[in-house]
Parts: C-alpha cells; sequence; structure tokens
C-alpha cells in the first residue's frame, strides 16, 4: 500500500507532457477564434466598401450633366476597384434619377439603370429597368429633399461569401446599401438613352 501510494503521488506530481496536454486543449479553440476573427473582419471589409460603392455611384452621376451608357459602365469599372481585392461579382447596382414632384412631392422615376458585374469581372448594362419609368417610389422619411427638384439615388446589392465559413454560412450573406445625392452642376442630369432629355419636363 505504501509502494502504491508513493507512485500514485509521483504521478500527480509529473509534468512531464503538461504543456502537450494543455496545447491540445487550447488548440480547437484558438483555429475557432482565428477562423472567426479573419471572416467577421473580412465581412465587415466587405460591408464597409459596398456602402462606398452606392457612394461613389451615386457621387460620379451626380457630376455629370448627361450621361450615356458607356459612363455609366465606367461607373460600374470604379465600382468593381473599389470592391478589390474581393471579387466584384456577385455585384448588383441600380442608379436611378427621381423628380420630387413639386405639387404632391412624390418621387417620380425619370430614368433607371441596373449595372452588372458578371463571373469574369465584366460590367454590363442589364436590359430591365430596375424602376419604371415614371412610376412613384417611395424615399425614406428622414431624406429632406424640396419640392421641384431631383435626386441621384443608388442602390447596392453584393453576396459576400467566406473562404472558410467555419462560423459565417458558407452560403454567404448579402449586404446592401443606398445614397442619395443632389445633382451637382445642373438641375438634373438628363439621360437621352434612356428616354430622359429634358429636365423641364420631368415625367
Amino acid at each position: 500500500m505504501q509502494n502504491m501510494s508513493l507512485r500514485l503521488r509521483g504521478l500527480w506530481a509529473d509534468r512531464s507532457g503538461l504543456a502537450a496536454v494543455e496545447f491540445a486543449m487550447i488548440f480547437p479553440i484558438m483555429v475557432a477564434m482565428y477562423f472567426g476573427v479573419v471572416e467577421y473582419s473580412s465581412a465587415i471589409s466587405v460591408d464597409r466598401k459596398a456602402t462606398q460603392v452606392a457612394r461613389t455611384l451615386a457621387d460620379l452621376t451626380s457630376q455629370s450633366q448627361t450621361i450615356a451608357d458607356a459612363d455609366l459602365m465606367s461607373f460600374g469599372q470604379a465600382a468593381k476597384a473599389i470592391m478589390t481585392p474581393y471579387p466584384g461579382q456577385p455585384l448588383v447596382s441600380y442608379v436611378t434619377q427621381v423628380y420630387i414632384d413639386s405639387s404632391t412631392g412624390a418621387a417620380r422615376v425619370q430614368w433607371s439603370k441596373e449595372l452588372v458585374i458578371d463571373g469574369a469581372g465584366n460590367v454590363t448594362i442589364s436590359g430591365t429597368a430596375p424602376h419604371t419609368q415614371g412610376t412613384t417610389v417611395t424615399l425614406p422619411s428622414t431624406l429632406s429633399v424640396a419640392k421641384g427638384t431631383f435626386v441621384v439615388w443608388s442602390e447596392i446589392s453584393y453576396k459576400y461569401t467566406p473562404a472558410v465559413g467555419y462560423l459565417v454560412s458558407k452560403t454567404g450573406m448579402t449586404f446592401r446599401d443606398v445614397a442619395y445625392t443632389r445633382p451637382r452642376l445642373v438641375l438634373c442630369v438628363t439621360y437621352p438613352t434612356a428616354g430622359f432629355s429634358n429636365c423641364a419636363t420631368p415625367l
């Protein structure tokens, strides 16, 4: 019994291999924390870039006097550059100009275009307008816009797919944002090929 007691005491006091045991216990937690930080920090970065894309599209459009499809596609290239190093696809952007009715204050669509970046990184303009020309849309109640003026409205939708998907869903998450600006140089931004070329006669 005395020998067994001494052996048990010796086993209890033995510290050889303790570091390896502790590492084996802590390692899974460390890995989970590492991938969690990487995935969530990437998601936050993508969210901020999506916000910047929405603001950039609205800002570039509002600085123009008149635009064509080629101009809007150039704006799309700028959007793709902002998203770097994250893939530009799937990036869907809507750029719309609305008129705030001088009598009712309703926001009516003057022109609307959809920009799409495909899997190869090509920027294209969709043939279908995201908002039908002449229809009334609802702007945020917190947005204070004077009647009889125009507003450039951009919307962005970007699906972020994590590289690992350990803590974030492997199917990804979609970030959306909007931005509103007033035309900078003129009363409104005309878009002749979209059927709007006269600021004096809003739809």
